[in-house]
């Protein structure tokens, strides 16, 4: 039996490692591929006319990046920040569309974990009312529930291009 070249292992490794997080009770990841980095909750500067969900705009080392906060992109009460909220910087891709940096607020984050696909299901039948599009599956983890995200298809077009134009890339 032949061993996996390192590039094979570490790619593999890659695709099964995700970010988890906390909203409200609510326990979801992002492949750790599409992280930059996290930060701590810093003053964010309100834009006009975006979208409620997006809180505004930040300087990230002189760079700015729109921010979105997920608990009302995903329809839930806003929540109270704590010194735990931080924001996690990702990078989104789209066809057609130049890659944006954006900010998404989360109650807390949790930990790196390894998610083996054979531990996700498709996203649940919901309804064809609800947008399940950006949810990739649903993990069982440690006697949790863990909703996978696909961080490129959270935002509609129309809202990337918003961002982008708010925070050129």
């Amino acid at each position: 039996m032949s061993q996996p070249n390192r590039s094979q292992s570490r790619t593999r490794s890659t695709t099964d490692k995700y970010l988890t997080f906390v909203l409200g009770k609510e326990h979801y990841a992002l492949p750790i591929r599409k992280v930059q980095e996290i930060i701590g909750l810093q003053e964010i500067t309100p834009v006009p006319r975006l979208p409620s969900f997006v809180r505004g705009v930040i300087n990230l080392r002189g760079k700015v990046i729109p921010i979105t906060d997920l608990r009302l992109k995903f329809g839930m009460a806003k929540g109270e920040d704590t010194r735990r909220t931080c924001i996690v910087v990702v990078q989104i891709e789209r066809t057609g569309i130049p890659s944006v940096t954006m900010g998404v607020v989360v109650d807390h984050v949790s930990e790196v974990q390894d998610i083996p696909p054979d531990q996700v299901e498709p996203p649940p039948s919901i309804g064809s009312t609800v947008d399940a599009t950006f949810i990739n599956g649903v993990a069982k983890v440690a006697k949790k529930v863990v909703v996978l995200l696909d961080i490129d298809r959270l935002l509609s077009q129309q809202e990337i291009a918003a961002a982008a134009t708010v925070a050129p890339t």
